[in-house]
């Protein structure tokens, strides 16, 4: 069973940083992209960022959070890092980790994490 499990999410004051971990893990062949989502309360979930996997590229980035966060992964690890730095009130959100992969079946899916909390407030 394909499983993206996320953490690192918590409460941190304006301005200032947290970083996510996503790890993807079980009988997979290959990643093709992963991503960050976020949806806030009452809101539609959003795209963050996303990175190609195995060298082929650099991760892009909503305009919302362009130069503050920064992603960055570990292939061999198949993880992903997610750096948040000068956080403001308005990144409240569920951060849900995303994948498209193949698993060792030759199944091409998309993956969702099970969403990790993070709450910016004084």
């Amino acid at each position: 069973q394909v499983q993206l499990v996320e953490s690192g999410g918590g409460l941190v004051q304006p301005g200032g940083s947290l970083r996510l971990s996503c790890a993807a893990s079980g009988p997979i062949f290959s990643i093709y992209t992963m991503s960050w989502y976020r949806q806030a309360p009452g809101k539609q979930r959003e795209w963050v960022t996303s990175i190609p996997s195995g060298g082929s590229g650099w991760p892009t980035y909503a305009d919302s959070v362009e130069g503050r966060f920064t992603m960055s992964r570990v292939d061999d690890e198949n993880t992903v890092y997610l750096t948040m730095n000068s956080l403001i009130p308005d990144d409240t959100a569920v951060y849900y980790c995303h994948s498209w992969l193949k698993d060792r079946q030759g199944a091409m899916s998309e993956y969702w994490g099970q969403g990790t909390q993070v709450t910016v407030s004084s």
